[in-house]
Order: structure tokens, then sequence, then C-alpha cells
């Protein structure tokens, strides 16, 4: 079963430590303590709208990126194919450079 929080924990984590931030930094960017930014990565802590869209301005993704890059995990799982449509600018902050080599 594909819990929610944590695909999106994965992919802010993922994000971040693409862009070689500390959790220092985007939480201090983001107004959200270290610790709660810690639970929200590893999918402890549910993250609320308001939030996750502080998150994704602190890593200057859009928040349409990741939860996009959140529901192809999620179609994966379920067994459904689904189409490449990430900008290439943000293939890379998600982990998804690869992607670039078949475009």
């Amino acid at each position: 079963m594909v819990v929610l929080r944590r695909e999106i924990g994965d992919v802010l984590r993922g994000a971040r430590q693409r862009q070689g931030r500390t959790l220092r930094e985007v939480s201090s960017a983001a107004r959200v303590s270290l610790g709660y930014l810690s639970e929200v990565e590893r999918g402890q802590k549910e993250a609320s709208s308001e939030l996750l869209s502080s998150i994704c301005t602190a890593l200057n993704i859009p928040l349409s990126v990741v939860l996009r890059e959140v529901s192809d995990r999620v179609a994966l799982v379920e067994g459904i194919a689904i189409p490449d449509t990430i900008p290439a600018d943000f293939a890379y902050q998600l982990g998804r450079d690869e992607d670039l080599a078949t475009v």
C-alpha cells in the first residue's frame, strides 16, 4: 500500500539533497522547524497544503511538479503507464534526469 506522506517526503528530500542543501537551510527558508521538516521528509508527519507550498517555494520547485512526481510514483505502483511530461528544468531536481536522455 502506498502511503502518500512517505512519497511526498521522499520527493522533497531527494530534491533538497540534489540541490546540495541542508535541512537547516530549507527549514529556515520555509519557516518550519528543522525537526518538523525532517519528520515530513521521513514520512512521519503529513504536511498541510500550506506547509507543502512553503517547502516547495523554499526549494524553488512548483508544488504542481512535486505533486506530479508523487502521482507518477503512485501510478507506477498501481501498474499504470505514465507519460513523461515533467519540464526539463525540474527533471534533475526530481532525480529524473535519466528521462532527458530519451527525449
